[in-house]
C-alpha cells in the first residue's frame, strides 16, 4: 500500500510540470472548451495506455527499437503541432466562446493527443524506469497491472484538472478575443517544441 500510496504522489507531481501532453491540452481547452480539451486528454492517455502495454510486457529490447524508431517519427508529430500553431495563429477571430466542436473536431483532437503521446520516446523509456520504482524485486501481471492502472488513472485526472483549468480560463481570453488565437497557436508551437526537445539521454 505504501508502494501505491508513493505511485500517486509521484505521479502527480509530474502531471503538475506540464510537457507537450499539457500543453496540447491546455491549447485545445482554451480553443474548444473542455470537450475539446478532454478529448485531448482521452487521446493522451490512450496513447500512454499502448507505450505501458510494452512496459507491462516486459519487452525491454523491443521498448528501446521502438524509441529509437520514435526518435525519427516524432519529428512528423514535431511539424504537425508547429503547423496547427500557425494555422490557429492565423484563424479569423471569433468573438462567442460558447461554440463547441462537433464530433469530428473531438475525433481529431483525440487521435492528435494519442500521436503527440504515443510517439515521445522519452516518456516510453521513462516509464520502463519510473513504474518499476513501485513494484517489488520479482512482480506478477497483477501487480503491473495495478500499478500501471494507479498511474494512469492519476494521469487521466491530473490532465483532465488541466483541460478544466484552462477551460475555465477561456472567458476571461475570450475578453481579447484578438489574442485568444495567438495564445493557442504560441501553445500548439510550444507544444512542438517540448516534444522535439524530447530526447531519450535526458
Amino acid at each position: 500500500m505504501e508502494l501505491i500510496l508513493a505511485l500517486v504522489v509521484a505521479t502527480g507531481l509530474l502531471v503538475a510540470i506540464p510537457g507537450p501532453n499539457v500543453v496540447l491540452i491546455i491549447a485545445n481547452a482554451l480553443h474548444g472548451g473542455l470537450r475539446a480539451g478532454a478529448s485531448t486528454v482521452v487521446g493522451t492517455t490512450i496513447g500512454i495506455t499502448a507505450q505501458l502495454v510494452l512496459v507491462v510486457a516486459g519487452l525491454n529490447a523491443l521498448i528501446t527499437l521502438i524509441a529509437e524508431l520514435f526518435i525519427w517519427v516524432k519529428w512528423l508529430g514535431v511539424a504537425y503541432l508547429i503547423y496547427l500553431g500557425i494555422r490557429t495563429w492565423r484563424e479569423p477571430v471569433a468573438t462567442d466562446t460558447s461554440l463547441k466542436p462537433d464530433t469530428g473536431s473531438l475525433m481529431h483532437l483525440l487521435a492528435q493527443g494519442f500521436l503527440v503521446a504515443v510517439i515521445n520516446p522519452k516518456t516510453l523509456l521513462f516509464n520502463v524506469a519510473f513504474l518499476p520504482q513501485f513494484m517489488s524485486s520479482q512482480p506478477g501481471l497483477p501487480e503491473l497491472a495495478l500499478v500501471a492502472g494507479v498511474y494512469l488513472t492519476v494521469l487521466f485526472v491530473g490532465d483532465l484538472v488541466w483541460a478544466a483549468f484552462a477551460a475555465a480560463a477561456r472567458p476571461v481570453v475570450g475578453r481579447f478575443a484578438h489574442y485568444r488565437n495567438r495564445l493557442t497557436g504560441s501553445l500548439l508551437v510550444g507544444s512542438g517544441v517540448a516534444l522535439a526537445m524530447s530526447h531519450v539521454d535526458r
